[in-house]
């Protein structure tokens, strides 16, 4: 079996709804990571033998299949296909995965995977009949076998309830989660993986460098104002501040084989070891990191005491707070830089955001073993081992 290695990893800067990408089409979006990945590893395009791109709401503007339409918007020419995946939340690792494990197979040698979520253009929910939750979103069948269809945040607050978590239990990690990100901006930690791009707005270009979504002033007291965004007030812990972003998005990683990236003089930054993805009940629908992180762990022989870093996606406070008290992971190696609290979740681009903050912060402290992990809709989970070379 080949190795499979992480080259390069790349995002855009994360825009706010509404924000500073509101005038950019989803495509050029898309492309922003393949340049600079072309900028930075001096390659000619055609030695990419295909795109994978996750794309979670694939309508509209998203669609005609934007994991083709990319390159071609890059400028990577005729030769390079592309195609576009949906694994909903986990859609971007699905694509990091899959490119590894063809290149594992042997019948890659180089690739690229990530994804694209333009939320403000194309809303969540666009490509279903009466939006997230609607009673005509999945066929009368599914309920002879699904008690009930539930929104993920209605999962989020079963979870919480499950696990006793308190509003304030919730509102501590999503303050940590952007504090953790500021200090990580203000030390640069994001340098090398955030490009800045040209974009126009309102008919004026203008270069965006910085994510727009995180609060770095948050505090449990700002918190405590916010209504609740799923159920009635007294009745449960989610809102705004401790849910993720909202964002606009793109995210690229260039995996190649450990042979192909010698050949080529590249220097790899981290192997892609071994992947998971998992079932669970669709009701309380984020519950899947848990059992991929077991199963993942299983595969490698390892115990979480054996992982130096964790990026687990923090589409709600309570999603990570339940993963950390069944696996008994430390809090202190979870997403050392922040998470989607802060930084923003743009769905199909985010598993490979957070391929891409592993492996940039393992080479950084020198650590030697990450997982990445995410919950997903309907009921799954997702998760992927690399260890930096």
């Amino acid at each position: 079996m080949h190795d499979a290695v992480i080259v390069d990893a790349v995002r855009t800067p994360f825009g706010k709804r509404g924000g500073s990408f509101r005038d950019t089409h989803p495509q050029d979006l898309a492309a922003k990571p393949l340049e600079a990945l072309e900028e930075r590893n001096g390659f000619d395009p055609g030695i990419v033998e295909d795109v994978l791109y996750g794309c979670v709401t694939p309508t509209d503007e998203q669609g005609l299949n934007v994991g083709r339409l990319a390159p071609l918007v890059a400028g990577w020419g005729d030769s390079v296909p592309g195609v576009q995946l949906n694994r909903m939340c986990g859609s971007g690792q699905q694509a990091v995965n899959f490119a590894a494990t063809n290149v594992m197979a042997g019948q890659h040698d180089v690739l690229v995977a990530g994804g694209v979520e333009h939320m403000t253009r194309v809303p969540l929910g666009s490509d279903g009949v009466d939006g997230i939750g609607g009673a005509d979103t999945v066929t009368d069948t599914y309920f002879d076998h699904v008690d009930e269809l539930t929104t993920q945040g209605e999962g989020a607050e079963r979870i919480a309830e499950e696990y006793g978590l308190s509003r304030r239990d919730v509102d501590e990690l999503a303050v940590d989660s952007q504090k953790r990100w500021a200090e990580a901006w203000d030390d640069g930690r994001y340098d090398d993986q955030v490009v800045p791009v040209e974009v126009e707005v309102d008919g004026h270009s203008t270069r965006i460098e910085r994510d727009e979504h995180p609060r770095p002033g948050t505090d449990l007291e700002a918190l405590a104002d916010l209504p609740l965004s799923f159920r009635e007030a007294g009745e449960g812990v989610h809102h705004p501040g401790n849910s993720s972003g909202i964002v606009d998005g793109a995210a690229a990683v260039l995996i190649a084989s450990a042979e192909t990236a010698a050949e080529r003089g590249w220097e790899p930054m981290a192997r892609i070891v071994d992947t998971a993805v998992v079932g669970v009940d669709p009701v309380t629908m984020l519950t899947g990191p848990i059992p991929a992180t077991e199963q993942v762990l299983e595969k490698r022989g390892l115990d979480v005491a054996d992982v130096d870093l964790f990026e687990v996606n923090e589409a709600f406070a309570s999603v990570v707070a339940a993963w950390l008290e069944e696996t008994g992971a430390s809090w202190e190696r979870t997403n050392v830089n922040g998470g989607a609290i802060a930084h923003g979740h743009p769905l199909g681009a985010t598993g490979a955001t957070l391929l891409g903050k592993l492996a940039h912060e393992l080479e950084r402290t020198g650590g030697e073993i990450g997982l990445a992990t995410m919950c997903i809709g309907f009921g799954q989970g997702i998760a992927t081992i690399i260890e930096r070379v």
